[in-house]
């Protein structure tokens, strides 16, 4: 009985979902601790300091990660070495030109007038060099499909700050400056450590190819523009609000979106659970299967959605007491969190009509797609503080995204097979009460069951 549970608990599937579901907890409680330990100024600082930081960082992991996994998968050990060693190459030489971009600018830091950017020039390539390592080691192991493995690199480099940040609040000796020690530290040790077990393949350095490193290069060269592209509306937020209203307007704002991880957690768990489904029925020629699926998806999720929503709407002002602390909660946070989860019952549409496009072979629309929505998103939120001169304005402007990525999505699946938009509501609806009612069935039958009484 344990052995078969164990194994149910190894299946990659379950490892992957608890990935995302450990790092989003990790997550959280790491935003508990600084937001009690930081005053609000420097929480909005260490906020636009780790979304610049992720930006930026996307010219790697965008370059390497899809490409990396796409010639390691399935290749002959000699193949894997070569691919290993090509991606270090380009890996570091990334990292190197993105350290010598950041010496003149930190030899220049004292001209910017901003805290959070020369906080920025001054940390960001040594925290880029020290997580090189581990950041090759979690492609490795990506792209073996050993997420337990994978899981065990995010916890590392999670848990190591949160100890770091944890002893920190407890001595009181937290400051901005010892969070970003702390973070370099995490980046490092969990660097040596996957250097050291041997997963981040430092060795295969030697077995690099120039064919290979140029494989991997033109391939990497088109996806970092669509991930760079979708990375830009966040950053693209936090950087307006940073400039026009300061950092501590940013602190709320980010306070107030955290738990939009409710929604994405789900929703990126089901992608990965749809998207085979969606491609064997493509597969098929089935044109009509395809929307049927996407269909059943979609509606299932946003009715799902509706009560998760309508709770974290009531309870707006608890959960923010609880992440953020009593400060917090007569500030605009509630508001900002209940204005994002109203819009997240739009989420799932736009989410898995992307997904059906690059199903379809249309990932050019959503190419341009993400490029209209980024102008959306970028305007909106402009003419939203100019009028409100508040982050009212930029949470309100987070509608027309999402408003944009629904209609070209719509529109693009249409070319392919035509369907209407609130079918994929009355779809949803219908799952969902045949769903609860199987449910029902099968607790009713169990309860009879284990009552004794026979069911005919």
């Amino acid at each position: 009985m344990a052995a078969a549970l164990l194994q149910k608990l190894r299946n990659k599937h379950f490892l992957s979902l608890a990935g995302n579901g450990i790092m989003s907890v990790l997550g959280m409680l790491n935003m508990i601790i600084l937001y009690r330990a930081l005053p609000v100024a420097s929480i909005g600082m260490w906020v636009f300091f780790l979304s610049i930081l992720l930006l930026v960082d996307t010219f790697r992991s965008g370059f390497l990660t899809t490409a990396f996994i796409k010639f390691y998968a399935g290749a002959t050990e000699e193949r894997k070495a070569e691919v290993t060693g090509s991606a270090w190459f380009i890996g570091g030489a990334i990292t190197g030109i993105l350290v010598l971009l950041n010496i003149p600018a930190f030899l220049f830091s004292s001209y910017f007038t901003n805290p959070s950017m020369v906080l920025f020039v001054e940390w960001f390539g040594i925290i880029y060099v020290s997580s090189l390592p581990y950041f090759i080691a979690s492609c490795v192991v990506q792209a073996e499909q050993r997420f337990d493995q994978l899981l065990c690199i995010r916890f590392l480099s999670q848990g190591f700050f949160i100890i770091f940040v944890g002893f920190m609040a407890l001595t009181r000796t937290a400051t901005l400056q010892h969070i970003l020690y702390a973070y370099l530290g995490g980046a490092a040790m969990t660097s040596i450590f996957t250097i050291a077990i041997g997963w981040a393949r430092l060795p295969f350095f030697r077995k690099r190819s120039r064919a290979c490193i140029a494989e991997i290069f033109h391939f990497g060269k088109y996806s970092v523009g669509t991930t760079l592209s979708s990375n830009l509306f966040g950053t693209s937020n936090t950087m307006i609000i940073n400039f026009m209203l300061g950092p501590a307007a940013l602190a709320v704002y980010n306070l107030g979106q955290r738990l939009m991880e409710l929604i994405e957690i789900p929703l990126r768990s089901f992608a990965a659970t749809g998207m085979p489904e969606l491609s064997a029925a493509y597969n098929e020629g089935n044109r009509r299967k395809v929307i049927a699926t996407m269909q059943r998806y979609t509606g299932l999720i946003t009715i799902a959605f509706v009560p998760v929503c309508l709770v974290a709407i009531v309870l707006a002002d608890v959960a923010i007491g609880i992440i953020g602390g009593a400060k917090y909660v007569h500030t605009e946070a509630p508001n900002i969190m209940r204005l994002f989860m109203a819009f997240a019952l739009l989420y799932p549409l736009d989410r898995f009509f992307a997904l059906t496009l690059d199903v379809i072979h249309q990932p050019q629309i959503n190419f341009v797609k993400v490029l209209v929505m980024l102008a959306g998103s970028v305007g909106a939120s402009f003419l939203g503080i100019y009028l409100t001169g508040s982050i009212y304005g930029v949470a309100v402007a987070g509608i027309v995204p999402v408003l944009i990525g629904v209609g070209v999505g719509y529109w693009g699946l249409n070319r392919f097979e035509p369907f209407g938009i609130f079918s994929v509501i009355a779809t949803g609806y219908t799952e969902a009460l045949q769903l609860i009612r199987s449910l029902w069935f099968k607790w009713a039958v169990k309860r009879k069951t284990d009552s004794g009484v026979s069911i005919k």
